[in-house]
């Protein structure tokens, strides 16, 4: 390799300046480097026109045996790329790991790596000057890269391709040779912290004896860093605080950061029940809480803990958006005010795949907060698994070279380190407003949970682990060394803390109940939460025409200064026509209306999800794009009279971690309309952690409502498996007494009042909809606009085309099916069947169905029809729900796939359904 190939990652501003002096004054630089520097003008009359700095790395490169080039000022360049191995691999050569030694790195950063020798030590160098050092000895400058980039700090950022952020952090890196400088005042702070954390556990520990709480210890030094971080950020003007995290130190984390009454912490570990009964509550390591509080300067900050199931990195997806939406609501245009905090456990952040979608989800447009701060309490093992089985990269944090983050891996036995890295991290997201990480590199003091029992998988470490003093234990020893304390003082605010959180044991055991405190309650004052039969309650959607009048004037009239391609100019022509003209809306038109409305009654809508600007089935065209530029106009936005934002995106190609922050989006606002669309229903299948664990059942475990909307394109058309069915079958299985809406409707005006409903009610519930695809533009599937200016949402729409004493066959069906049903039965004349149409599938309207049921005295002939096989849809559903007369089956028969991938076969199946509800002699 060539012996200067160093040169092309070398500090430029260094060769900048020096080159400069050179110019104004020859005999002001070192000789070897005025030396350098007339060969280097002389050599020039062979090179372009370039960068002078980018010349002067070449020439060094391309005359490595230039005489000119002395052996001084070689060894100069040796010690520029020193300082370079220094800052590109030192983190591998800390001392970060507080119980065993590191794995060994090769090459290391030995001196005679880089051409250098114990002869050079007391050598004066100039290269010192990258470093804003004056000229030193080689010794010295050893001394200040070690304490940079290898005792318990270690950095990794030279792969960060921005030199205005390299030269920040390198010069951030300098002060203080990157070492902590606290006073006696803050060291004290971060010493009763550390005891709060310590104590704490220690407490649990032997009051409940056995019982799962997902100890912090081995990671205690992250309390007095949220601490330290809380108090910093609050003075740099942020004023919401958003954190997700999984179980492990949750309840440390909530009675020492968060302010969570012990007692409430205690009733929780003695199991008792909760004070209100419709509500099933969650394990006391899931639960969140909101609280405000005052930091030592008087500062007011607003802290969000999150609630989270076991699906240990769904909740970063949550929290993000839950700061996006305190971010519009509260400080549009301004990411500084709300600050996201994700701590990770380090086999999660390797191994759970939303990590990614959410890095990549850090600079887009619809998903950016400003920069989160990443915190790994990494105990070095995943329940049982040791880390060389949990991950093929080196670090856990590997995840965050993808968008090209800075990492500080510490050790998470020095206090002081932690807080100091954790000072870093806040400066860093505040200047760049992007993302960095924390790698608290400690250990897990117990078990997976404290049952365990961690010796079974690793016995060695767990020897090292059970030697080891706590991290509280270890900086009084140190502050004692440094007469900053006496050996009382410790034992002092022990005894404090402890005596404080047995008097709260005490009180606990006094009480018969548990009280679980809402999270974000204050965005959800207003609010009322509700049961099945208050949902069946009818709501007043409409709206009036003049309203729906301007909402059209602004959806329908392109500007005239752009040109745009023919096809939307008739599109969006097209929508006039059918407002103004024909009195007769399609789908794409009672979405807008509907949004229109809302926005000019105060509400926001936002829509995110996969294309969704244009809609995968070219129906929306919320946003329409200039021929020539691609300038995006969003029509909308020109409503007279709009209070609210209108916000669509169209998303990076995931579900998981889409779906989730607009759950948390969705949680921060409730006046907003929240709207997910899956590109095609079954997309969702890569949500389902989403919907299985937050969206059908977090009102249920933690008191939280949301009003998420689902959009799931679904219907049979002959497209294959991947693209018929949005599995209504599993959202149906997850519904309970009042957890949530499912639809599935077949008219534009009754689709424009449930999306209404959504936000006119005094409650908020996730909202399931199985939109449909070949209707979008049926000419079968219109409303007139008379019918969005009156009436609510139709949970059932009954049969007014039919003789009702004729029919002999009462039909029930959902979505596109009913027009597929309605056609055979023109065809066949068939008077004496009569289509009923369900709308809202959960809660399912009962007594509507009763009330329609009796308007057909002679009908004897009920049949449950469903376009999906009978295993999938609907049916098993309606099985159990669904007994007030006695019916058959019309369906396709029970199939592994959804639908057949051939459409002649998918049409001859989809025919036998529906012949089997004209005759009740056939059978699947």
């Amino acid at each position: 390799m060539d012996r200067f190939s160093f040169l092309n990652a070398a500090h430029t501003e260094f060769f900048s300046q020096l080159y400069d002096q050179y110019l104004e004054n020859p005999d002001s630089i070192e000789p070897s480097w005025r030396s350098f520097f007339q060969g280097f003008d002389f050599g020039m009359t062979t090179y372009n026109d370039e960068n002078p700095v980018e010349q002067i790395v070449n020439f060094a490169t391309d005359n490595t045996d230039c005489s000119l080039v002395s052996d001084n000022l070689q060894k100069e360049f040796n010690v520029l790329k020193l300082i370079d191995g220094y800052r590109t691999r030192g983190h591998l050569f800390t001392k970060t790991n507080p119980v065993r030694e590191r794995r060994a790195s090769s090459p290391t950063l030995e001196i005679t790596n880089f051409g250098l020798s114990a002869a050079d030590l007391n050598t004066v160098f100039d290269a010192a000057k990258v470093m804003n050092l004056q000229p030193s000895t080689l010794q010295e400058i050893l001394k200040h890269l070690d304490s940079i980039y290898c005792q318990h700090i270690g950095v990794e950022y030279m792969y960060i391709r921005n030199p205005e952020v390299i030269q920040w952090i390198q010069n951030k890196l300098g002060v203080n040779d990157n070492q902590p400088r606290f006073s006696t005042d803050e060291k004290k702070a971060i010493l009763n912290k550390l005891n709060q954390a310590v104590s704490f556990e220690n407490f649990l520990h032997t009051k409940y004896v056995g019982q799962k709480r997902f100890s912090l210890e081995g990671g205690e030094s992250i309390i007095p860093a949220l601490d330290a971080l809380i108090e910093k950020a609050a003075e740099k003007g942020v004023e919401q605080f958003v954190m997700g995290m999984a179980h492990r130190g949750r309840l440390n984390v909530l009675a020492n950061i968060f302010g969570k009454s012990t007692q409430d912490i205690f009733g929780e570990f003695d199991g008792k029940d909760y004070d209100q009964e419709y509500f099933d509550g969650d394990v006391k390591y899931h639960l969140g809480l909101t609280a405000d509080k005052t930091t030592s300067s008087g500062k007011k900050i607003n802290i969000n803990l999150a609630p989270n199931p076991s699906h240990l990195e769904t909740v970063g997806a949550v929290i993000e958006g839950i700061t996006r939406a305190k971010q519009d609501k509260y400080f549009p245009n301004d990411f500084s005010k709300v600050l996201p905090i994700a701590v990770h456990g380090d086999a999660a952040i390797a191994g759970q795949g939303i990590l990614y979608e959410i890095v990549q989800m850090a600079q887009l447009e619809g998903y950016k907060t400003g920069g989160t701060i990443h915190i790994v309490i990494n105990n070095q093992v995943g329940f049982t698994t040791n880390y060389m089985d949990a991950r093929s990269s080196k670090y856990c944090t590997d995840v965050a070279k993808v968008t090209l983050s800075p990492v500080l891996h510490v050790n998470a036995d020095d206090a002081e380190a932690v807080v100091h890295a954790m000072s870093f991290a806040l400066d860093y997201r505040m200047q760049f407003g992007s993302d960095v990480f924390i790698d608290l590199l400690g250990y897990r003091k117990y078990g997976h949970n404290e049952g365990d029992e961690p010796r079974f998988t690793q016995p060695v470490l767990y020897k090292l682990i059970a030697k080891h003093e706590n991290p509280r234990d270890i900086y009084t020893d140190k502050l004692l060394s440094e007469g900053v304390i006496d050996s009382t003082y410790i034992k002092g605010l022990e005894t404090e803390y402890k005596s404080n959180l047995e008097v709260n044991l005490e009180e606990s055991r006094k009480k018969d109940l548990t009280i679980i405190t809402p999270f974000m309650q204050n965005e959800w004052q207003g609010f009322t939460r509700v049961s099945t039969e208050e949902m069946l309650k009818k709501v007043d959607t409409s709206y009036t025409k003049e309203g729906l009048t301007d909402v059209a004037n602004a959806v329908c009239n392109l500007p005239t200064d752009k040109k745009f391609i023919n096809k939307i100019q008739k599109l969006i022509n097209d929508r006039k026509t059918m407002f103004f003209e024909n009195n007769s809306l399609d789908w794409g038109m009672a979405e807008h209306l509907a949004y229109g409305s809302l926005l000019q009654e105060g509400y926001d809508v936002r829509i995110s999800g996969q294309d969704v600007e244009r809609g995968t089935f070219s129906h929306r065209h919320a946003i329409v794009k200039v021929e020539d530029s691609e300038e995006e106009v969003t029509l909308i936005n020109k409503l007279e009279g709009r209070k609210g934002m209108f916000n669509i995106y169209n998303s990076l190609l995931s579900e998981y971690g889409v779906l989730g922050f607009d759950y948390g989006y969705a949680l921060a606002n409730p006046n907003a309309l929240t709207i997910w669309e899956a590109q095609f229903g079954d997309f969702s299948n890569g949500a389902q952690i989403m919907i299985d664990q937050y969206i059908s059942c977090g009102e249920d475990k933690w008191n939280n409502q949301n009003g998420i909307v689902l959009l799931l394109p679904h219907g049979y058309e002959g497209q294959g498996a991947e693209h018929s069915s949005a599995r209504m079958e599993r959202y149906l299985q997850l519904c309970a007494r009042h957890n949530m809406y499912v639809a599935d409707c077949t008219t534009p005006a009754n689709f424009f009042h449930l999306l209404r409903r959504q936000m006119k009610t005094t409650f908020r519930k996730p909202l399931i909809v199985f939109t449909p695809k070949s209707l979008l533009r049926d000419p079968r599937c219109m409303s007139p606009i008379e019918d969005f200016t009156q009436g609510s949402f139709q949970e059932t729409i009954d049969d007014e085309k039919v003789n009702k004493a004729e029919v002999k066959t009462l039909v029930f069906c959902t979505g596109k099916f009913y027009y597929d049903i309605t056609a055979e039965r023109e065809i066949n004349g068939r008077n004496d069947v009569a289509v009923v149409r369900i709308e809202q599938l959960f809660p399912l309207p009962i007594e509507q169905l009763k009330d329609i049921i009796s308007k057909y005295p002679n009908a004897d002939d009920y049949v449950w029809a469903q376009e999906e096989p009978k295993n999938m849809g609907a049916y098993s559903f309606m099985l159990m729900n669904f007994d007030l007369v006695k019916w058959r089956l019309a369906s396709l028969r029970a199939y592994a796939a959804p639908a057949s991938g051939s459409y002649t076969r998918a049409k001859r199946r989809h025919a036998d359904a529906i012949r089997m509800v004209f005759d009740k002699n056939l059978f699947i």
